[in-house]
């Protein structure tokens, strides 16, 4: 199974708008009795519903000729949600100077602006707030290694 999501993901690849998109998940569930291919592609300026549309024909289209899956399948090709974790260092530069919220290996959930990313580390910009002190901020670096899941956090303002 994992040798037909890496085929699935290298047609994901080729069949992308441009080299500013890129994909996040390819995942294959089994919903109902029915396949469900799962492909999630993002781009540094935001997907579009045309870049969807296209690489889902394009995909399904190779798929079928090259009969990669012998089942009937369904196939949804979309941006992650906003719910949806960052699992690339290119989601993260793509969020840069956007509120995230990290759950670590070890320690409370941490709640900061990122404010850069390099090869090794995280570092987001932490409000800190000392009894009877005025709220400060804080540069925090958090290694990669540490990171179970980071968020996005929608802001309303």
């Amino acid at each position: 199974m994992t040798e037909l999501r890496q085929a699935i993901e290298e047609l994901v690849e080729k069949h992308l708008p441009d080299e500013s998109h890129f994909v996040v998940e390819v995942k294959m569930e089994e919903k109902a009795g029915k396949t469900t291919l799962l492909i999630l592609i993002d781009a540094d300026q935001g997907v579009t519903i045309r870049a969807c549309s296209k690489v889902s024909r394009a995909v399904s289209e190779e798929l079928e000729a090259k009969e990669m899956i012998g089942d009937a399948y369904v196939i949804e090709v979309s941006s992650p949600g906003v719910d949806f974790p960052l699992s690339s260092r290119r989601q993260y530069q793509k969020n840069i100077g956007r509120e995230l919220k990290l759950t670590l290996d070890s320690g409370p959930d941490v709640t900061g602006k990122l404010v850069e990313i390099d090869s090794e580390n995280v570092t987001l910009l932490v409000k800190k707030k000392e009894k009877g002190k005025k709220a400060t901020e804080e540069e925090v670096l958090f290694p990669f290694a540490e990171i179970k899941k980071s968020i996005v956090q929608v802001s309303f303002k």
